[in-house]
């Protein structure tokens, strides 16, 4: 039809998802599983439980600390 356009450009300030949090992986040897254990609000450790026995693993950040992103816990 004469006079109508169809518009499709891309939105110039399309909005952003918000940034992944961190996370290691660790291996809760107590009860045999994997999962995650992510960062905290304060960005300052790791914190999560096994999902089975709900055993808490927390890993600090900090000068000297490990390079790693998987860890065994038991």
């Amino acid at each position: 039809m004469s006079g109508e356009h169809l518009d499709l450009s891309s939105d110039p300030n399309p909005p952003r998802p918000p940034p992944a949090r961190g996370f290691l992986g660790v291996h809760f040897a107590c009860c045999g599983l994997y999962s995650r254990v992510y960062l905290n609000r304060e960005g300052t450790e790791y914190v999560g439980r096994c999902p089975k026995c709900m055993a808490q693993a927390k890993f600090v950040i900090g000068e000297g600390g490990h390079g790693g992103r998987f860890f065994s816990v038991s």
